[in-house]
């Protein structure tokens, strides 16, 4: 009997620690599923423990305010908690100083496996360079599969600017403002000779002709009617009005591309645009000087001290705070300045180049494992509201809104100010902001400056956006253009000041010198190479 209950306690407290056994295994059971719970959230996604890592280049301007720095910012950390976090993305950012842009960009891309997953270069040379030496994930299907918001956002026009021979290499980022040059014109010297506002090349110069008899602004001789540099806004308005229409094949053969610009050197109607160059300047009506004001400072100081009396300029540039027409209106009572479409061509209209509709060219390595990632990226940021957040910050503190458009406060807390530092450098997809459509975009631009700029803000923007002449882009790049670009930009340059400032009867002996120059020092083969290019396009 004592041998019996022995057993039976002793099976007992074995059936006892079963169930205890069993108790902490559902125990510990539940509290693994907890804590995955909380680890995945409610989505079901997986924490942090296995996110991969999408590592972005971010540039760098030594400008963080304290408490930030470029890699760590309330924009960095904005974009972990609404993309990353949420796509099991760890978000890296490798900073790369402005300055230094394509010198580190070579660096990184020469380290292989160190090379961030998204790159970015406003060097088209840059962008070539890698896409032909292979260094480029090929892009083509994966934009269409896992890019649709990027896609529409951009249009083929812009992706147009990453392909190479029917390849996307890069995604450019979006322009948000293409118009180039506008041109000015003293109001009030029109006004006390009273001369109306000239629309047309002639009537143009008919006023200049009046400003250098008649003196309005009483330089005491010192009166330049037409401020002239050897910089491209001054000049590129004036040539390219006198292009004659081409045909498809010569604009894309006959059009020589030095740097990023197109120069209508061979096009017909070049020599003609030279030759009234040559008219002004024998007839004193622009700057004598012009060929040595490569930087424009000798312009920007004839227009402040009251001088000149039209020219043409950088779109919008002389409205800014620190531009020549506040200065010109501090120093000279009652001179004001109105934009103006005069240059005209044969068909009366006013054509001047446009920027390429992009920035930015911004590659995926083809080393990287995180093409899918960054597409998706780039995707969230062309998604919903998420561009115009970056851009604009947080309503209240950063802007207020007036008919659907932004405006930055006057006035916004250290915190709001702080906030916004480098939120330009982020929004890698574009290139100015972007509120949906051209004229919005130019309408925010305007309201960015005191109001007493405002309209005239708005008229000289209409003049950079109106007959404009978009750039010649190639099927690949033309290898000629960049062995000889900077070459010939100085013949360029040479060539329209020696035509310009040539005797008139040995205007067509000084023309024919400075093209054959031109010519053997590069334009040939460029031209060459231009005409191969374009018939294989054909072939397609």
């Amino acid at each position: 009997m004592i041998r019996n209950r022995k057993k039976e306690t002793r099976m007992k407290s074995v059936r006892l620690m079963l169930v205890m056994l069993l108790i902490s295994s559902l125990l510990l059971a539940a509290c693994s599923s907890k804590s995955e719970q909380k680890s995945t959230g409610a989505s079901g996604k997986a924490g942090t423990s296995n996110q991969v890592v999408l590592s972005v280049e971010v540039f760098d301007r030594g400008n963080s305010p304290s408490g930030y720095t470029i890699s760590d910012n309330y924009w960095t950390r904005w974009v972990q908690d609404n993309f990353g976090t949420p796509n099991n993305i760890k978000m890296k950012y490798v900073p790369v100083p402005r300055s230094e842009e394509v010198e580190k960009l070579n660096v990184l891309m020469a380290s292989g496996g160190d090379v961030p997953d998204i790159v970015f270069t406003y060097d088209s040379s840059t962008f070539y360079r890698y896409a032909m030496q292979g260094g480029l994930t090929d892009l083509s299907g994966l934009v269409d599969e896992h890019a649709p918001n990027l896609k529409s956002f951009l249009g083929e026009d812009v992706l147009n600017y990453g392909k190479l021979e029917g390849k996307q290499y890069a995604i450019p980022a979006k322009r948000a403002n293409i118009g180039k040059y506008s041109s000015f014109i003293r109001k009030d010297w029109l006004d006390k000779l009273s001369l109306p506002v000239p629309e047309t090349t002639d009537e143009l110069y008919t006023a200049l002709k009046a400003f250098k008899e008649k003196d309005p602004g009483e330089t005491g001789g010192k009166v330049i009617p037409l401020g002239m540099t050897i910089a491209p806004a001054q000049y590129e308005p004036l040539i390219w009005s006198f292009i004659k229409e081409t045909t498809e094949e010569e604009k894309y053969t006959l059009t020589q591309q030095i740097g990023s610009r197109d120069y209508p050197v061979l096009l017909p109607g070049f020599k003609d645009a030279l030759q009234f160059m040559n008219k002004l300047y024998n007839e004193k009506l622009m700057s004598i000087d012009f060929g040595l004001d490569k930087d424009k400072n000798k312009l920007v100081e004839d227009i402040s001290t009251g001088k000149i009396g039209f020219f043409s300029e950088d779109d919008i540039n002389i409205y800014y705070q620190d531009g020549s027409y506040e200065t010109l209106q501090a120093n000279v009572d009652g001179a004001e300045l109105i934009a103006v479409d005069v240059y005209t061509n044969e068909k009366g209209e006013h054509p001047k180049p446009e920027y390429a509709p992009i920035g930015l060219y911004i590659m995926i390595p083809k080393s990287s494992e995180r093409a899918v990632e960054a597409l998706k990226y780039l995707d969230w940021m062309a998604s919903g509201d998420v561009l115009f957040n970056m851009q604009n910050g947080i309503e209240g503190e950063n802007y207020t809104l007036k008919d659907g458009i932004p405006l930055a406060l006057e006035n916004p807390s250290e915190e709001a100010k702080n906030r916004m530092y480098n939120a330009g450098d982020m929004t890698i997809i574009t290139n100015g902001q972007q509120l949906g459509s051209p004229e919005k975009n130019r309408e925010a631009r305007a309201l960015q400056f005191p109001p007493k700029y405002q309209d005239e803000v708005r008229a000289a923007m209409k003049v950079s956006n109106t007959d404009t002449i978009p750039p010649v882009l190639m099927d690949k790049p033309i290898e000629a253009q960049t062995k000889y670009g900077t070459t010939l930009l100085d013949k360029f340059h040479e060539f329209i000041v020696k035509t310009t400032t040539a005797k008139p009867e040995q205007f067509d002996t000084v023309f024919e010198g400075a093209m054959n120059d031109y010519m053997t020092s590069g334009g040939q083969a460029i031209l060459d190479e231009r005409i191969k290019v374009y018939n294989e396009m054909k072939a397609k």
